[in-house]
């Protein structure tokens, strides 16, 4: 695992803003996102790196799995530990006990690697931090952008990415299940929140909408503002049309606490009703399933830890508690977490009772805490003598290891504004056609979008993303 410093393409910024990455800026914007995506460098990877990743990403996810079994056996954990109301109980276990499953599509591991020729032993060894299990994003930039890039750079042989190919399959495995339940042929509803300024959720879920349209499904936007419960107990668009499934960009725990969130899961008990007639009067599925709530807690890891410390493949866990657990003595270096947060927000490092890096902001952590064992991300220094710390996102589609983001920032708590580096495997066959690089007037009339509206599903979207890049 090397860290590469390379020139940048010519109107880099313009060209990944024309490819769908319109949430960055130049380096000189005063913009908060300015410069995540650089353009000036990649990490390199051997194959034996990759294969260690995705082996050690399989362990985990099935240590996830094995987890879920316990816990819905034991369900009172769920609520003491989890910060997971009683009323949502009884859905993520139906959920999770779907066979074959359906309802989940996709997720992101965090973790610590450093490479298998890195100086410090410790970093040699992938270690999880956490699952975003529910609305994790930096997909457009891993998916799809990070693959042009070396189309066009020609920086490496191959890349860990079948992103959107997997993406594609998901849908149409899951929606295919799904159109059994409901007993008809499904459109998919793709919610965001209002106040999406710099364009992030909105290009993430049209990126799982465009999956979702290949793979053979009419799809429809909307907010999740406009998300209606009507006096039938069932939920509708601002169309009055009945919202059959849809994925929404917006985290259970924030639902947790909405007015409707008792109504939400007292309408998945009906989900699959038909009328005598054969008209669908059941509920609405939900898209990250409801047992993913189980997983996109941070709460897992302390619960994977007691689990599984014993297991050989706790060698890819790190060591992690609830704050109101009995520690080991010789547990005194350790990042304190709140079970629901983003973005780094309200993490502390610390270590021998002296604070490394404090992110409080008072937004998170009402629910509680987990305490993991420090492990700091590897340190990168550039031609500058800067420090770069990289977080490996391993990305899972179905149940499957479907490719790897990098995220770097100066600091070791990663936060929304970490820069995004592309990555490439080194030793192995090519495995893609190279591509020219745009010339600007290319670029430009690629960004010009009055063409596309007449076509397109949602001209709402297409003004909205026009208005980010311009």
């Amino acid at each position: 695992m090397r860290r590469e410093a390379v020139n940048a393409r010519p109107n880099a910024t313009r060209l990944v803003q024309s490819q769908g990455l319109v949430y960055t800026k130049p380096a000189d914007s005063p913009d908060p996102t300015d410069n995540y995506w650089p353009d000036d460098r990649y990490y390199s990877f051997t194959d034996k790196e990759i294969q260690l990743l995705d082996t050690a990403a399989r362990d985990v996810f099935n240590m996830c799995c094995e987890a879920a079994d316990y816990l819905v056996d034991h369900p009172g954990i769920i609520t003491a530990n989890m910060g997971i109301p009683q009323f949502a109980v009884d859905q993520i276990v139906k959920s999770w006990d779907r066979e074959p499953a359906w309802g989940s599509i996709y997720g992101r591991f965090d973790v610590c690697f450093g490479g298998l020729d890195h100086p410090d032993e410790r970093l040699r060894v992938p270690r999880f931090y956490e699952f975003n299990a529910d609305t994790p994003t930096s997909l457009v930039e891993a998916a799809s952008i990070q693959w042009l890039w070396l189309e066009q750079t020609g920086h490496g042989n191959d890349q860990f990415n079948s992103i959107t190919e997997d993406l594609i399959k998901a849908w149409k495995r899951n929606l295919t299940l799904i159109d059994e339940k409901l007993g008809h042929h499904a459109t998919v509803h793709f919610a965001v929140a209002e106040g999406d300024y710099i364009g992030e959720d909105t290009m993430n879920t049209t990126l799982l909408l465009d999956t979702c349209q290949q793979a053979g499904w009419k799809t429809k936007t909307m907010l999740v503002e406009e998300i209606g419960l009507g006096p039938d107990g069932r939920f509708y668009d601002a169309q009055d049309e009945h919202i059959d499934v849809i994925f929404k960009l917006y985290p259970w725990e924030f639902m947790m606490d909405q007015d409707f969130a008792k109504a939400c899961f007292k309408d998945m008990e009906i989900i699959g009703r038909q009328n005598e007639a054969g008209n669908y009067t059941g509920g609405t599925i939900w898209i990250e399933a409801p047992y993913k709530m189980l997983w996109s807690n941070k709460a897992i890891f302390a619960i994977l830890w007691d689990l599984f410390k014993e297991d050989p493949r706790s060698k890819w866990l790190l060591p992690t508690y609830f704050d109101h657990d009995e520690l080991p003595a010789t547990f005194t270096k350790f990042a304190r977490k709140p079970i629901f947060a983003r973005e780094g927000a309200d993490i502390t490092l610390e270590a021998d009772g002296q604070i490394i890096q404090d992110m409080k902001t008072g937004e998170y952590g009402k629910e509680g805490y987990i305490l993991q064992e420090l492990s700091l991300l590897p340190e990168f220094k550039n031609s500058a003598g800067v420090a770069h710390y990289p977080v490996i996102g391993l990305w899972f589609v179905d149940g499957e290891p479907a490719g790897m983001g990098i995220r770097e920032d100066v600091t070791p708590i990663t936060t929304n504004c970490s820069a995004f580096a592309p990555h490439s495997i080194s030793d192995v066959p090519v495995n893609y056609e190279s591509q020219p690089i745009p010339d600007l007037d290319e670029i430009e009339a690629s960004l010009r979008l009055d063409a596309y509206h007449e076509a397109a599903e949602s001209k709402v979207v297409l003004d909205y993303i026009q208005s980010v890049v311009t």
